[in-house]
């Protein structure tokens, strides 16, 4: 059937597609894994207690119990009756604030910056990553300007600090965009044990930011593996649902149909300006820039400008063990990156003043996906 000609097709056709196999555990291999955490000779004494919690983790696992905490959703939802998580509500809020914030027109320039490696010297590597460097250096730069107000999102505590995750997206999406909520509603899983989720302190950063700065290593072609995670679940942010009553939580079927009736593909980011600094030791540095503009641009952020697109060898085919003595000695690197950190700035002023004009900006697209 053809997209978007408001034709419902049957409930057959509609019904998801099965057959993978299930991914669900026996007691005792849930068990074993879920008490595989408590190692250290410190909870020795505590086995009893332990056994006891695996217990009732092993009943929530069972019962499938996600969301164990909800409540009705109220007036602002198409079904105010339905139960909502209580995590789900607190993550909407937060992105309702900070669009509040965003929108303030005597508030400050808000810049979120995004150092991307997860190279920490508070874990494994011992030393700290060019990306936090260079990410330091267009704040410092920021910082210098009235009006402008920073913030830090440091993704290498996802290697480095307790409790820290991003989880894969699930591709909701891909199902249909009505299934893919905004903000995420695949976690917290309680029943999975997939919680800590970071994403519910994210994706405010986005929403309330005027502009955004990613800075990221290239890793194999591509970049980091924290940002990759970022992006993923910033699905929702460009043509989400923001109201779960209306699929009735997780259903499939009516996600699909309510896509077919003719979706909106709602961009909550767009508008936003972004700069984009890339750097690597031998190759791929332009693939990576080029696909993170591609990222933004088809969310409908704006580019700052070309000097804030960057793609730089630090260090080219030379030791790591030298590659921050590298950076140190490239003074030119690290002014273009203070350039574009002045080109960001530049650009968030003049579009939160009416001067900059993205042209095409008002025109409808034929094709939204």
């Amino acid at each position: 059937m053809a997209k978007g000609t408001g034709t419902r097709s049957s409930p057959a056709v509609l019904g998801p597609r099965k057959g993978t196999p299930s991914p669900r555990l026996a007691e005792t291999e849930f068990r074993r894994r879920f008490l595989s955490r408590f190692q250290d000779p410190a909870f020795d004494n505590l086995r009893s207690e332990l056994d006891r919690i695996a217990s009732a983790a092993w009943d929530a696992y069972k019962h499938q119990r996600k969301a164990p905490h909800t409540r009705k959703a109220g007036p602002a939802f198409k079904d105010p009756d339905y139960e909502l998580s209580v995590d789900w509500l607190a993550a909407r809020d937060a992105v309702h604030a900070a669009q509040e914030r965003h929108l303030e027109t005597d508030g400050p320039a808000r810049i979120l910056l995004i150092s991307g490696s997860s190279r920490s010297e508070h874990t494994c590597p011992g030393e700290m990553s060019k990306s936090y460097r260079l990410m330091r250096i267009a704040q410092e730069t920021m910082d210098h300007t009235a009006g402008v107000k920073t913030t830090v999102l440091e993704l290498h505590r996802l290697a480095a600090e307790y409790g820290r995750m991003i989880h894969p997206c699930k591709a909701c999406f891909s199902t249909s965009p009505a299934l893919c909520h905004w903000p995420c509603s695949c976690y917290p899983n309680y029943s999975l044990g997939q919680v800590h989720d970071w994403m519910n302190e994210i994706y405010p950063m986005w929403v309330e930011a005027h502009g955004i700065m990613i800075v990221t290593p290239v890793n194999w072609y591509h970049v980091s593996s924290p940002i990759k995670l970022m992006m993923d679940r910033l699905v929702c942010a460009d043509g989400g649902n923001p109201d779960p009553t209306s699929t009735k939580g997780k259903d499939a079927t009516l996600a699909k149909a309510l896509e077919l009736e003719g979706w909106s593909y709602p961009r909550h980011l767009a508008g936003r300006i972004f700069s984009v600094v890339v750097h690597g030791d031998v190759e791929g540095v332009e693939n990576v820039r080029r696909s993170l503009s591609d990222w933004l641009c088809y969310m409908h952020l704006e580019p700052a400008g070309p000097l804030a697109e960057l793609d730089r060898y630090i260090g080219y085919w030379k030791p790591y063990a030298l590659s921050h003595e590298e950076l140190d000695a490239d003074e030119a690197v690290q002014e273009e990156v203070r350039n574009a950190a002045r080109t960001l700035v530049e650009a968030v002023t003049a579009k939160r003043a009416g001067k900059l004009v993205s042209a095409g900006g008002g025109l409808s697209q034929p094709r939204q996906k």
